[in-house]
């Protein structure tokens, strides 16, 4: 195929950035009353004997925050790393209106997920035996675990081509990530033409 003989650093790679999780930590004079703030806003969600944070939601940018009355939070459902600023940004607004003091707001990006295709049609079995740090149950699981080690990521492969990247901490390891792994599977010779004698596993990502 004419995607194969192109050069590396002019492939258009077929992924994209499905989750971004972030850590927060504030700077507060007191613990957070959570209570005060579920009672300032109806759409929050806290129920102390089910899960000790807070849950708040916000369209734009889409996420989903967890408050804790210590002064941390955790973001998910970010779709671009840099939209975290800006969701903290309005959180804290929001805590603040509930008559609540908090400051300085610290922002870490924990995790990026990202899913793709390769593409090609993958033996697992094959894979399994000749990449590194790879791990194939196929009884347990449908596809093969891969710890990449630089950049480190893990990434799930299914025999279908589709992929799951986790464990980046920025969208330049994601790419990275991906260009390694798309030359990798080719250059070791597991990726396939077709599906013939391989466990053939439809994925659909959410």
């Amino acid at each position: 195929m004419s995607v194969e003989k192109r050069d590396e650093s002019n492939l258009e790679l077929d992924y994209k950035i499905e989750n971004v999780v972030a850590t927060v930590i504030m700077e507060i004079t007191e613990k957070i009353d959570l209570t005060k703030i579920a009672r300032k806003f109806e759409d929050a969600e806290y129920n102390p004997e089910r899960f000790p944070g807070l849950v708040m939601r916000i369209t734009d940018p889409k996420a989903t925050f967890l408050i804790f009355s210590t002064g941390k939070m955790v973001i998910t459902g970010l779709r671009r790393a840099d939209e975290a600023s800006r969701g903290v940004k309005k959180i804290i607004k929001s805590i603040k209106n509930a008559g609540i003091n908090v400051s300085n707001p610290e922002i870490t990006i924990q995790n990026i997920v990202a899913s793709g295709d390769l593409h090609t049609f993958i033996d697992l079995n094959k894979a399994a035996i000749i990449m590194e740090n790879a791990m194939y149950e196929p009884e347990v699981f449908p596809g093969l675990i891969y710890r990449m080690k630089n950049p480190k990521t893990v990434f799930l492969l299914f025999s279908t081509g589709k992929v799951v990247c986790t464990g980046a901490k920025n969208k330049i390891f994601v790419k990275e990530a991906f260009l390694k792994l798309n030359r990798v599977v080719r250059e070791l010779g597991v990726a396939k033409k077709n599906a013939e004698n391989s466990d053939y596993q439809d994925i659909t990502f959410i």
